[in-house]
């Protein structure tokens, strides 16, 4: 009978951290929800209402991360890892990477070796056409122009 009760509490306890591990993972990936601002300018503000003080206004396409979504307030982390508030209705799902190396080289394919088809400088927002893979992504600049920078020279991945 004790051993029958002993198997029970280890089989419990391994479902238990099973759920426990799930849960942590589910919080990492919606952690790392980005988005891109929509409009031509949009002002942030340091609480989730028009009303509150105006901290400063980003460009069209700039990256940033979700922290807390309300709706019609997100509260977002800029590549400085400065906290702002937004109208929901300006942030758009669409997947945006800002260049945060001094220089950042697009490649033909995927290999340090491979054609160069552009030097970027730091700052400068690229769509994400597909993520990461072996330490890579797929970006399109602006103009057209499709490649594939390092991955540690983006910010919004």
């Amino acid at each position: 009978m004790l051993v029958h009760n002993l198997t029970k509490v280890m089989q419990y306890t391994i479902k238990v951290g099973l759920l426990c591990v799930g849960l942590l993972l589910a919080i990492h990936v919606n952690a790392l929800e980005f988005r891109s601002v929509a409009i031509n300018k949009a002002v942030l503000y340091d609480a989730p209402s028009t009303e509150a003080k105006k901290v400063y206004v980003i460009a069209s396409g700039y990256p940033v991360e979700v922290i807390v979504n309300l709706g019609e307030w997100i509260k977002i982390r800029d590549h400085f890892g400065s906290l702002s508030w937004i109208q929901g209705k300006q942030l758009s799902p669409k997947r945006m990477a800002l260049i945060v190396n001094d220089k950042a080289e697009l490649k033909q394919a995927e290999a340090e070796d491979a054609a160069l088809l552009a030097t970027f400088e730091k700052d400068v927002v690229v769509e994400l056409v597909s993520g990461p893979k072996s330490g890579w992504v797929k970006v399109k600049h602006r103009d057209g122009l499709t490649g594939f920078i390092r991955s540690n020279a983006l910010w919004g991945i």
